[in-house]
């Protein structure tokens, strides 16, 4: 059953989104070769708490700690470690916030020191493949008109999309229904109606789109070993308008993007 959210309700979802950017923004500056991993999710634990929330992530059926940190050839759900960042990696920073009851989510894959041309065009694309979803998240579209001009951009551009892992709706839960696939075609899937909050988030290989999981249990991984990128927003739909309620501003302040 999808939850659609009152006015009221996407106001919360604001103000939680509202820190998890500033957190975003925080691990942002120490994203830099000689980083451990596990000290970004230090970071933005210590931020979120601060701040009067709690890390969506952490403790969700296990899960140790606040950020999913998932370097080059990992895809999602990767944990933070002892890990050092080095010059040519990428890592995607997955983040949740619980704020007075609802839940926001976001997402964003940054470029460690100088990364390879290839590889930067795999971050755009799949960026920009994010913001061609939100085009299409509007009251009366199918979910099925978000997850084809996602799909559409990325293979356009000979990339692949993961297809066992989607996005979701969220509120009260941080995964609800409906599922948000990144590939699909258009006119299929639920209609998009007001009040709906749904958390948009390709994953886009630069080899091929089969992946694995890890002996942890949570890891996944490209089949192939080549790197992955991951970009998310969480977006309400009205019938009005469509409002992306997390922000990457914090983040491209620190990186001048």
């Amino acid at each position: 059953m999808i939850l659609y959210k009152t006015e009221e309700e996407v106001q919360l979802i604001r103000e939680s989104a509202e820190i998890l950017g500033r957190a975003h923004g925080e691990v942002a500056k120490l994203v830099k070769p000689g980083v451990k991993t596990k000290d970004l999710d230090k970071v933005a634990d210590e931020f979120i708490h601060d701040h009067g929330g709690e890390p969506s992530f952490k403790g969700y059926n296990g899960f140790p700690a606040a950020l999913c940190i998932s370097e080059n050839e990992q895809v999602v759900h990767g944990f933070p470690s002892g890990y050092e960042l080095k010059d040519g990696d990428i890592i995607s920073i997955d983040c949740g916030v619980f704020y007075k009851g609802f839940h926001s989510d976001s997402a964003y894959t940054y470029p460690v020191g100088e990364i390879s041309p290839e590889t930067m065009s795999l971050l755009k694309a799949t960026k920009e493949s994010l913001y061609k979803g939100i085009e299409q998240a509007k009251f009366g579209n199918r979910m099925g008109d978000v997850s084809y001009a996602i799909q559409k951009h990325v293979e356009d551009r000979g990339y692949t999309v993961v297809r066992e892992l989607v996005g979701h709706g969220l509120g009260r839960s941080l995964h609800e229904s409906p599922e948000v696939p990144n590939y699909g075609k258009r006119g299929r899937g639920p209609k998009l109606q007001d009040g709906l909050v749904i958390a948009i988030e390709p994953m886009v290989n630069l080899g091929s789109r089969n992946i694995v999981q890890e002996n942890d249990g949570w890891t996944i991984r490209t089949r192939d070993r080549k790197p992955s990128a991951h970009y998310e927003h969480t977006v309400a739909v009205f019938k009005d308008r469509t409002e992306v309620l997390t922000t990457h501003k914090y983040i491209e302040e620190v990186f001048k993007l």
